[in-house]
């Protein structure tokens, strides 16, 4: 039987550390209700739950930081919602919770690209990055996905670079270096799609641009797309022989 949110929260609260508290929110991580429990806690908390719809639901409710981080893992993708999706991608206050719902639930859902690109052109500062962190992790965990789906990605990475909002500009550069890091082809536009970022006047996409391509220019990252082709082509080959 799952604990309560009652018997969750006190455990979190127990495990609390006011000097993460302070540590996180030098790097960003602020929000109105935090413990600052350290994350390897949070997920041997999360493995011995297990999955719970309900319980994610109202851990969610509960505003807690450290509640919210327990509840995306503990969330059954399958069972997300759009209305869910939406309620929670209102509720980011900062980008940690922003990347990691989006990198260990919401890419799991069937909704993912359709909302990758709907909060991408949202205003909201985490709704917009939202949507470019989907595209990046998509680009990393969808392995069939066809290059289309992250040619159209491209173009809406050059046409929000402009924004000078921190958090959204990191993940703008975020989407465009793991689309050019997806095989060759994508290489090739992505590097593309950079050069024309840098010849746009804003401070933001100019360090996007001079950004993403000191890691897609660099000889490992063409050595592991060079090893990747190979390794697609011979399996290609025994496919067919």
């Amino acid at each position: 039987m799952a604990p309560s949110v009652a018997e969750i929260l006190a455990y979190l609260q127990s495990n609390g550390n006011p000097r993460n508290v302070a540590g996180m929110a030098r790097y960003g991580i602020v929000a109105k209700n935090v413990y600052g429990v350290p994350t390897p806690v949070i997920t041997r908390l999360a493995r011995s739950i297990g999955k719970d719809h309900a319980l994610a639901q109202d851990l969610w409710k509960t505003g807690v930081y450290d509640a919210r981080i327990v509840a995306l893992f503990v969330e059954e993708p399958e069972r997300v919602t759009e209305a869910q999706m939406e309620r929670w991608v209102r509720a980011f206050d900062n980008w940690a919770i922003c990347d990691g719902v989006c990198l260990h639930l919401f890419d799991k859902t069937p909704y993912a690209y359709r909302k990758a690109r709907a909060w991408s052109a949202r205003n909201e500062e985490f709704v917009r990055r939202a949507g470019f962190v989907l595209m990046a992790v998509l680009a990393v965990h969808d392995k069939d996905a066809p290059d289309e789906t992250f040619r159209r990605f491209l173009g809406i990475v050059k046409a929000k670079a402009r924004d000078e909002r921190n958090f959204v500009k990191k993940a703008v550069n975020w989407a465009l270096r793991q689309i050019g890091k997806r095989n060759l082809a994508l290489h090739r536009e992505a590097v593309q799609t950079a050069n024309a970022i840098s010849r746009l006047d804003s401070p933001s996409a100019r360090w996007i641009a001079r950004d993403a391509l000191r890691e897609l220019r660099s000889p490992a990252t063409l050595e592991r797309l060079r090893k990747k082709a190979t390794r697609r082509s011979i399996r290609t080959y025994k496919t067919n022989s």
